[in-house]
């Protein structure tokens, strides 16, 4: 085998990793990756220091994600860090659980520069699948310590029963 057919394969198996790697990566965050947009509602640019680092602080970011399921409720916790409970907007649309909110980047003047961040700012928008039908009428929803935790009654209409099956 001569050695542009070596770095060839080396090549190939080098690709190979990363699109595994970006697979897993993909399967594992599946929707809590969530896009941050610099644009408020209104299109303006929301940030208190001339928008250079509004925009580089916009993008994506991950709002982690449980939902619980029992008899009676489903239980939806999302890690919103930053937030006042007032800037979140829910609604329930179809089967999902649709939360919005913005944001808003807070810049610390210090002396020297810094050149590494990590936070997502802007508005942004994450839709979590339900299991079963809610009663939206009813939900609640708290937040405390960059932790949003909405409580969501099932349907009485569509409640699942437990019943005992004989097997014959």
């Amino acid at each position: 085998m001569s050695t542009l057919e070596q770095l060839g394969e080396g090549m190939n198996h080098a690709w190979d990793a990363l699109v595994d790697g970006w697979r897993d990566l993909y399967r594992r965050a599946t929707n809590a990756i969530t896009r941050f947009t610099p644009h408020g509602s209104k299109g303006e640019l929301r940030s208190r220091d001339g928008g250079e680092i509004a925009i580089r602080s916009s993008g994506w970011g991950v709002l982690a994600a449980e939902v619980f399921d029992d008899d009676d409720r489903v239980i939806v916790r999302l890690e919103v860090p930053g937030m006042e409970p007032d800037e979140f907007r829910l609604d329930v649309v179809d089967d999902m659980l649709v939360v919005c909110g913005e944001k808003q980047l807070q810049s610390e003047r210090t002396e020297g520069r810094y050149q590494i961040s990590e936070c997502a700012y802007g508005h942004f928008e994450r839709a979590i699948w339900l299991p079963d039908e809610v009663d939206s009428d009813k939900a609640s929803a708290r937040y405390r310590r960059g932790v949003l935790r909405v409580e969501l009654p099932k349907s009485s209409a569509r409640r699942s029963r437990r019943i005992k099956v004989k097997v014959r």
